[in-house]
């Protein structure tokens, strides 16, 4: 049997950026007062699978940014509002491509989280990528959390037969959107 490996990277939202870095930490400093709490890092989860047909990278991204409408584009889904979908600045793109770049894998605080399969399996969560629900980004939904890229990243992990509920993101950490992909995939 061929073995694959899928690797879970934590990125810091907002790595590499100028805008987003700021107004997300804007957006956990007003909930952390919300819930009486400290604010803590917020993380972006991004796949890599290595497989024996190769390696591939799957993560949500804009559908306006650097790589925007490049190789490797599976889904779209809206951002915000489902009827603003229709306009590219707010739609965003799911991305599973073979020798794809996640290009922010610079800033990770450390190394991937690794979860090893066999290569049928890895194929399998390969297939999955473009059927992920395309709910409309930042939306709360059925769990109370916002559909993200963190919900791709569980959602795709859970329907593989990985616990994602017990994974957490590095250094104390929040991945908001993390348990709305759980919720998603079981209840399909």
């Amino acid at each position: 049997m061929n073995k694959a490996e899928i690797r879970l990277w934590w990125l810091p939202v907002g790595a590499g950026g100028h805008v987003v870095i700021h107004t997300s930490r804007w957006w956990e400093h007003w909930h952390a007062l919300r819930e009486g709490r400290s604010p803590r890092p917020l993380f972006h989860a991004a796949l890599e699978i290595l497989a024996p047909a190769g390696r591939y990278a799957v993560e949500m991204a804009p559908a306006w940014g650097r790589s925007a409408g490049g190789p490797g584009v599976v889904a779209t889904g809206p951002v915000g509002l489902r009827l603003l979908g229709r306009f590219r600045l707010l739609r965003y793109e799911v991305r599973c491509w073979r020798g794809g770049v996640i290009p922010d894998l610079g800033y990770a605080p450390g190394p991937p989280v690794v979860f090893g399969m066999d290569s049928s399996d890895a194929a399998a969560l390969l297939a999955r990528v473009p059927q992920v629900p395309r709910l409309v980004w930042g939306a709360k939904t059925s769990a109370g959390d916002m559909w993200n890229s963190n919900s791709l990243v569980s959602w795709l992990l859970q329907e593989s037969g990985v616990d994602a509920a017990a994974v957490f993101p590095p250094n104390g950490g929040r991945a908001p959107g993390w348990l709305e992909g759980v919720d998603a995939a079981r209840v399909r």
